[in-house]
């Protein structure tokens, strides 16, 4: 089994590229009408993370409930990440040192999904 988070925006078109800008990565457009992309995916070495339109998916309410985690491989990216997340969001627990030698911190970006972000120390 694999898991993949999915992850329903308004404005797929535009919002995908907004996460292209803090993730880097390469999008995959899946499914378009007319000019609205409907569904595409962000791969980001070697993770993919899923999009799709709010006017295809109808999520019940922003964030739906789901934590997105990612763990980071250099303090350089955590950062880099969490900033870009943080603008136009809601920082919910600033970065942190945490009990397993390394950083965590929390933060719901604009679209409202919430992502907990951790950087393990070798």
């Amino acid at each position: 089994m694999l898991a993949l988070p999915f992850i329903a925006v308004d404005n797929c078109k535009d919002e995908i590229k907004h996460y292209q800008s803090i993730f880097g990565g390469r999008i995959e457009i899946l499914r378009k009408q007319g000019e609205e992309v409907l569904n595409a995916d962000l791969h980001v070495e070697g993770a993919t993370l899923k999009f799709a339109d709010t006017q295809s998916s109808k999520p019940e309410q922003i964030g739906d409930y789901v934590r997105v985690f990612l763990k980071m491989d250099t303090q350089e990216k955590f950062h880099r990440i969490f900033d870009g997340l943080a603008v136009g969001g809601t920082i919910i627990a600033e970065a942190y040192e945490a009990p397993f030698n390394g950083l965590l911190a929390i933060v719901t970006d604009r679209n409202g999904v919430c992502w907990v972000l951790s950087y393990y120390r070798s």
